[in-house]
């Protein structure tokens, strides 16, 4: 995760997959049973394997739990799952991509696309109510609401605290705007002492 939906996150290293980008358009694609099952139970064993599949860069987390899983669907045995980047060039996008293929082809899909929709672009405000709680647990700071309206000019200040998802008291403050990738910051609670990090809210 790193610039917003328009910003890099370098490419990285990794499996080479089939990755398609695609625009606004979501796959339409009707499940087509294979072997006995039918094309709903297809569809739905397909879904909960891309579901399960957690973010390299938040493993506390699935990829529907962070909200960049956006579609799974299957026409003649071909799986199309559709993910949107938190951020545009997230380097984390082919292992993200990798993660899916091999997951679903362990699971007996032979035919996997992995296609890559920008628009519309993936907010902090799609992390899930139980990805926030699984962040909390995990020492992350889970996302406020995202600012929305005009983005005001000049140096940006903090809305309000942050609360230390350790003790959960409000009196923090901002080690370093980065924390191990750009879409995190690290701060520091006051009265733990603890340090911790910050998914920022987009």
């Amino acid at each position: 995760m790193m610039e917003p939906a328009g910003g890099p996150r370098g490419s990285g290293s990794g499996p080479e997959t089939s990755t398609a980008v695609t625009g606004g358009e979501t796959p339409t694609a009707t499940a087509v049973a294979g072997d006995g099952e039918s094309a709903s139970a297809l569809l739905d064993r397909a879904r909960r394997v891309a579901e399960s599949v957690t973010d390299p860069e938040l493993p506390a987390v699935t990829l529907a739990e962070l909200g960049i899983l956006r579609d799974v669907t299957v026409q003649d045995g071909h799986v199309h799952v559709t993910i949107t980047p938190t951020y545009l060039g997230c380097p984390a996008l082919r292992e993200i991509s990798g993660d899916l293929h091999r997951q679903l082809r362990e699971a007996g899909f032979a035919d996997v696309t992995v296609h890559v929709q920008l628009t519309p672009a993936w907010t902090s405000d799609a992390i899930t109510a139980e990805g926030r709680r699984k962040l909390a647990v995990a020492g992350i700071a889970p996302p406020r609401p995202a600012a929305r309206g005009p983005v005001p000019l000049g140096l940006p200040g903090r809305r309000d605290p942050v609360a230390c998802p350790r003790c959960g008291s409000a009196d923090t403050t901002v080690l370093a705007p980065f924390g191990a990738t750009l879409c995190l910051a690290l701060h520091r609670c006051r009265a733990c002492g603890e340090p911790f990090e910050y998914v920022k809210d987009i």
